[in-house]
C-alpha cells in the first residue's frame, strides 16, 4: 500500500507548508494517533461483539418459540368474554380509553373514530380526549368531534388542561384524576394516529380478567405509510425488528418488554401499584413499564393483533422522535438502575436482564457502537495504516448482524444497502441523544410531538397519484416558503465531508482493506440527508 511523503507537494510556498504539515502528521501518527485509535477499534469490537451476541440469542429464542408454538394464548388463560344472561353486560370489565393529541389537526378524526367503534358494550366503556392543543382551531375541531360522537349515544369526554405540564405523561396522569374513571378496571390507550380494529378489546381485556398478574397487553403496530418514501420504508425495516422479535421474546421468555406507549390495555390497578405516570423522561411508557415489572407485574404482547398508525415521513419529525426514543431510556437507565439492582421482588437472572440486555445494550451499545465504529473508527483506520483491524468485525459481524434484522421485512431486502446507509445516518443523533441522556446534559425532558401529515397525504395522492413523478418532485421542491437553509444540517454535512476525504485518501493510497466503496457510498447518504433531500416533503396548498 503506497502511504504519505513528506516532500509530495514540490517546494512552492503552499506545497513546503503541505509538506511541514504531512511531516507533522507522520511523526504523530504512529507514535500517539495508532495505539490511542486501536485502542478504540477493540473497544467497538467488544460492543460490536455484544451486540452479535444478543441479535443470536434473541432469534434462537424466536425459533425455539415458533418450533414450540408458544403463542400467548397457549402460555396465559384465555376466555372471550360473552354475555350473561342474568346479569347481563356486567361479565364485561369497565374500560376507560384515553387519546391524549397536542395540535394533531390532520389525524384526530381517525383515533376518536376507531375509538368510537370499538365492540364494547356502551355502558361500559368510557371514551376520554385529552386534548392539549394549543391551536385554538385545533381545539375547536376536536372539540366538535367529539360532541358529534356524544350525540350518537357514546360515552365519550373532551378533557382539556390550562398547562402542558409533564407533557404527555402530565395529560394522562391528569386524565386518571377525573371521578369517573374510579368505575374503570383497564385504560387502553392510543395515539392520536392510531386506529384500532372493531375487536380490539375483545381480543386484548380477556387476557387482563383470566390472568391476575397481567398488568399490559401489548399489540403490534401496522404502518399505513410504509410505502409512502423510501425513509418510511427504512423505518419499516427497524420496526418490524423491533415487534416481531424484541416484543415478542420479551413476553415469551421474561413477562417483560417496553410498553410502546400506544395499542395497549393496562390494568389500572397495577398503575397504581407502580406509582402511576411520571414525567421525569421523555419516555413515560417504558419508566411505567419498569416500574409495573419491578412490583412482579408480568406483560404480554400479540403479535397478530396489529393497530394501523402513521409513520413519520418528513426528515426532522423522524429526527425529533429518533432524539427523544435514544434520549430517554438511556436517561431513564441512569434514574432506574439503583431500583433494579436493590429489587427483591425479581429474581436475579431477570434483573440482569433488564440491565444488560434491555437497557445496555439495546438502548446505549446499539447506538454508541453503530455510529463510533462504522462513521468513526473505520474510516479513521484508513488514514492510519498502523492499526489492525480485523476484517470479521469490520465486515462479516456486522452484515449478520444487519440481516438478523432485516428478515423481519421480506418485501424490502432488495433494499438493504439503503438501509444500512440510512442507519448508519440517524445513529449519529441517536449517539448524540444517548450520550445526553446517559449523562443528563441540558434539557433532557423536552418533548416535541411527532408530526403526522394523515389528510395532507390524501392530498397528495389526490394531486399526483401514487407514483412519485418528477412533475411531484418538482412542485415540492418549489413549494411555497421552501428555503435551503430551512433544510440543512450541519453535523451530516460535515459528517459526509469527512467520510468523502476517507474514501478518497482510501482510494488513492490503495488501501489494504478497500473501503473506499462503503465509505463513498455513505458519505454520499450523509450529504443527502444533510440537504434535507429525504422523506417527504409537505404540499403547498396554492
Amino acid at each position: 500500500m503506497a502511504d504519505l511523503s513528506p516532500d509530495m507537494f514540490g517546494d512552492s510556498m503552499t506545497g513546503q507548508l503541505a509538506n511541514q504539515l504531512i511531516q507533522l502528521w507522520l511523526s504523530v501518527r504512529a507514535p500517539v494517533v495508532a495505539p490511542l485509535l486501536q485502542f478504540a477499534i477493540n473497544v467497538c469490537l467488544v460492543m460490536v461483539t455484544m451486540l452479535f451476541v444478543e441479535r443470536i440469542f434473541m432469534c434462537g429464542v424466536m425459533v425455539f418459540v415458533k418450533l414450540l408454538r408458544r403463542t400467548p394464548e397457549s402460555v396465559y388463560k384465555f376466555e372471550p368474554i360473552r354475555d350473561d344472561l342474568e346479569f347481563g353486560n356486567s361479565a364485561y370489565p369497565m374500560v376507560l380509553v384515553q387519546i391524549p393529541m397536542y395540535n394533531e389537526r390532520e389525524v384526530y378524526q381517525l383515533s376518536i373514530q376507531a375509538a368510537c367503534g370499538l365492540s364494547w358494550p356502551a355502558d361500559r366503556i368510557i371514551i376520554q380526549v385529552l386534548d392539549d392543543s394549543t391551536d385554538q382551531t385545533t381545539r375547536e375541531l376536536v372539540q366538535m368531534e367529539v360532541q358529534r360522537w356524544a350525540s350518537k349515544g357514546i360515552n365519550i369526554k373532551y378533557e382539556t388542561r390550562s398547562n402542558r405540564k409533564g407533557y404527555k405523561a402530565g395529560a394522562l396522569k391528569q386524565g386518571m384524576k377525573h371521578p369517573y374513571v374510579s368505575t374503570c378496571e383497564h385504560v387502553a390507550i392510543f395515539d392520536a394516529d392510531f386506529q384500532p380494529e372493531a375487536d380490539f378489546l375483545m381480543r386484548t381485556v380477556p387476557f387482563l380478567v383470566k390472568n391476575q398478574k397481567l398488568a399490559l397487553v401489548q399489540a403490534r403496530w401496522k404502518f399505513v405509510n410504509g410505502d409512502e418514501c423510501l425513509m418510511t420504508k427504512m423505518q419499516e425495516v427497524s420496526l418490524n425488528y423491533h415487534f416481531s422479535v424484541e416484543q415478542r421474546v420479551g413476553s415469551a421468555t421474561y413477562g417483560f418488554f417496553g410498553f410502546n406507549g400506544t395499542a395497549g390495555v393496562w390494568r389500572i390497578r397495577a398503575m397504581e401499584e407502580a406509582g402511576g405516570w411520571n414525567d421525569r423522561t421523555t419516555v413515560e411508557d417504558m419508566d411505567l413499564a419498569v416500574r409495573a415489572s419491578l412490583c412482579g407485574w408480568k406483560f404480554v404482547y400479540i403479535h397478530d393483533l396489529e393497530v394501523k398508525n402513521e409513520l413519520p415521513s418528513t426528515f426532522n419529525a423522524f429526527r425529533f422522535q429518533q432524539h427523544r426514543w435514544s434520549c430517554g431510556p438511556a436517561n431513564l437507565f441512569r434514574k432506574v438502575l439503583p431500583s433494579i439492582i436493590n429489587n427483591k421482588v425479581n429474581p436475579l437472572w431477570k434483573r440482569l436482564h433488564m440491565i444488560y440486555a434491555f437497557f445496555f445494550v439495546r438502548k446505549i451499545v446499539a447506538h454508541i457502537v453503530t455510529f463510533t465504529f462504522y462513521c468513526v473508527v473505520i474510516p479513521a483506520s484508513v488514514l492510519v495504516p498502523e492499526v489492525d483491524l480485523p476484517f470479521w468485525g469490520a465486515v462479516y459481524v456486522p452484515s449478520t448482524i444487519t440481516l438478523l434484522n432485516a428478515i423481519t421485512t421480506p418485501k424490502s431486502l432488495h433494499l438493504l444497502v439503503f438501509w444500512i446507509l440510512f442507519e448508519n445516518v440517524m445513529s449519529l443523533h441517536r449517539t448524540k441523544a444517548t450520550i445526553i441522556g446517559l449523562f443528563d446534559i441540558g434539557n433532557v425532558n423536552e418533548w416535541i410531538v411527532t408530526e403526522k401529515l394523515g389528510n395532507l397525504m390524501k392530498y397528495r395522492s389526490a394531486k399526483y397519484g401514487k407514483k412519485y413523478t418528477l412533475q411531484r418532485m418538482a412542485s415540492n421542491m418549489l413549494a411555497r416558503g421552501w428555503k435551503m437553509s430551512e433544510r440543512m444540517h450541519l453535523l451530516e454535512l460535515w459528517t459526509g465531508g469527512f467520510l468523502m476525504f476517507c474514501a478518497f485518501y482510501d482510494f488513492y493510497f490503495q488501501g489494504k482493506n478497500h473501503f473506499f466503496v462503503y465509505l463513498g457510498l455513505q458519505s454520499c447518504a450523509f450529504i443527502v440527508m444533510g440537504l434535507g433531500y429525504v422523506g417527504t416533503f409537505v404540499p403547498s396548498y396554492s
